[in-house]
C-alpha cells in the first residue's frame, strides 16, 4: 500500500506567476531591492549604485516593483519635490526566498560550473 500522507504540493507556474516572477526576479529588480532593502534612495543614488543599468531600464524597474507592491515611490516635501523609493513590507518578505536561492547557487557552484564546462565542450565537438 502507498503511503500518501506525505504528499508533495503540485509545483506549477501559470501564467500570473510567471509574469510576477519575471517583473521581480530579473536583473535590474534584484538589484534595486538589495539597495532598497539597506536603506530608502533617491533615484538618482540608485543610478550611482547601480552603474550599469540606463536611466530608462531604471524607472521601467521601479514602476513594476511598484505595480506589484514591492517598493513604493513617497514624495518628500522639500523644495523641489524630491522622490524616495522605499521597500514595502511586502517587498521585504521577498528577502528569504531571494536569500535561499542565492545561498543555493552559493553551494553549488562549483557543480554548476563543471556542468557549464561540460556542456560548453560538447557544443565546440564539430557534430
Amino acid at each position: 500500500m502507498t503511503d500518501t500522507s506525505h504528499a508533495t504540493a503540485e509545483f506549477t507556474i501559470s501564467a500570473p506567476h510567471r509574469e510576477l516572477l519575471d517583473q521581480v526576479l530579473d536583473k535590474w529588480s534584484l538589484a534595486v531591492l538589495n539597495e532598497l532593502c539597506e536603506r530608502p534612495c533617491r533615484f538618482n543614488t540608485l543610478r550611482r549604485a547601480i552603474p550599469a543599468v540606463t536611466q530608462k531600464s531604471l524607472t521601467a524597474t521601479l514602476r513594476k516593483l511598484e505595480r506589484n507592491g514591492i517598493v513604493e515611490r513617497v514624495l518628500l516635501s522639500s523644495r523641489p519635490v524630491a522622490v524616495e523609493y522605499r521597500i514595502t513590507p511586502l517587498g521585504k518578505t521577498l528577502r528569504p526566498p531571494i536569500d535561499a536561492i542565492l545561498h543555493w547557487a552559493t553551494n553549488h557552484m562549483t557543480d554548476i560550473e563543471r556542468a557549464r564546462d561540460r556542456f560548453d565542450s560538447a557544443e565546440e565537438l564539430p557534430g
